[in-house]
């Protein structure tokens, strides 16, 4: 009797891109005043009184909660846009919870329907989840930040553009001439412009309002969008403003029709913000005080962190706004990684976030204070020790 052919299931992805680390997290641990972890984004401050109270509040929910979000939860999202994203009159009927945003990153591409000859463009230094996307969906994902870079053959297959801006893990804000000029060009060719503006309340320097800069532009604000949405989906979350990363609660808003159609197709797959978490969002939403707070905490943990790392040799790119400095010692990757591995600090490897990363890491700024002050202390006195044995 013949045995039936033996068959693999699951899907050919490649393998998840922090696995690499391991031997550096390792190294770092035998530090012995303990590893310093600032090479995932991760929260680490406790999540507001205001959300825990409206999550407890909440959670009483015996019913199903619905795909497209309680109507106060989408009007406080709609009044949020409206006072901190420069983007007045959004319809509350053109919003959606979603799990997160990386789910929705990396659903987007088939939820539109993309799949084999469909090109989705992302930057040219990304987040990998947005090519796994294109991945999962069948499509081709192609790295450019904008499409004037493609040959014609890439450009009119282009259905989806990624735009991420403050980008992770860049910290590269793109100023509303920059986004409307992508905009038209993405729109010429009828392909969709997703947003992924999950940084936005962290701007620094010049993008910092509570400083005198300049709020970071949304895909939706008027100045970019032409006053129409058409086309246009603005994607952000609340883990990194509201320390919600454990919620999983984030939103998408934007062109009528593709909400609409998004909400359905979610519907059919049951992919739905639980009511708790949407009542939480809904608190963190209105209260822009605790927002503030935390950005205090980050700003000052970014300015003990910069000038340790320059005096170890790395220069900062860009990093104008996020939770990220994006920094280089002019080497490669995986020697930086060592290095301050060495020194019990783990950062994240430039090099999995595209060829273009290769040579940079990405050193996070949500270790507790007494770790980013632990980080700055071991990278100021080995710059000290540098010196003083270029002096013998």
């Amino acid at each position: 009797m013949s045995s039936a052919p033996s068959r693999t299931f699951g899907l050919n992805l490649p393998e998840y891109p922090w696995e690499a680390m391991a031997p550096y997290v390792k190294l770092a641990s035998e530090h012995p005043d303990g590893a310093v972890n600032l090479s995932i984004g991760t929260p680490v401050d406790p999540t507001p009184a205001v959300i825990r109270e409206a999550l407890a509040a909440a959670a009483d929910a015996p019913g199903y909660p619905t795909t497209h979000g309680t109507q106060s939860l989408r009007e406080a999202i709609a009044a949020w846009y409206a006072r901190r994203r420069g983007v007045p009159g959004l319809d509350p009927q053109d919003i959606m919870p979603t799990v997160g945003s990386k789910e929705l990153v990396a659903w987007l591409p088939l939820l539109l329907g993309l799949g084999e000859g469909d090109v989705v463009v992302r930057p040219t230094v990304a987040y990998p989840t947005y090519d796994m996307g294109a991945v999962l969906a069948g499509a081709t994902a192609v790295a450019a930040d904008n499409l004037d870079e493609l040959d014609d053959d890439v450009r009119a297959r282009v259905r989806l553009v990624w735009v991420n801006s403050p980008g992770n893990p860049t910290g590269i804000v793109r100023s509303a001439s920059s986004l409307r000029a992508l905009v038209d060009s993405a729109r010429s060719v009828g392909a969709v412009v997703a947003s992924d503006e999950c940084y936005a309340e962290l701007g620094w320097g010049l993008w910092d309002p509570s400083r005198g800069g300049s709020p970071v532009p949304s895909i939706l604000d008027p100045a970019v969008s032409g006053g129409s949405n058409d086309l246009l989906l603005s994607v952000y979350s609340l883990s990194k403003q509201s320390n919600m990363a454990g919620y999983r609660a984030a939103f998408i808003a934007g062109d009528s029709a593709i909400i609409a159609n998004l909400i359905n197709s979610r519907k059919h797959a049951g992919m739905i913000v639980p009511a708790p978490v949407q009542a939480a969002m809904e608190a963190a939403l209105g209260d822009d005080g605790h927002v503030a707070a935390q950005k205090d905490r980050y700003r000052a943990r970014r300015e003990l962190l910069v000038p340790a790392l320059e005096g170890f040799g790395l220069r900062i790119s860009h990093s104008e706004a996020g939770l990220y400095l994006w920094a280089t010692a002019g080497e490669d990757t995986w020697t930086t990684v060592e290095r301050l591995a060495k020194l019990g600090i783990v950062s994240g490897p430039g090099s999995i976030y595209g060829e273009a990363g290769a040579g940079f890491v990405r050193i996070a700024l949500t270790g507790s204070d007494e770790r980013v002050a632990a980080a700055a202390q071991r990278l100021t006195a080995a710059a000290g020790q540098a010196v003083r044995e270029s002096a013998e």
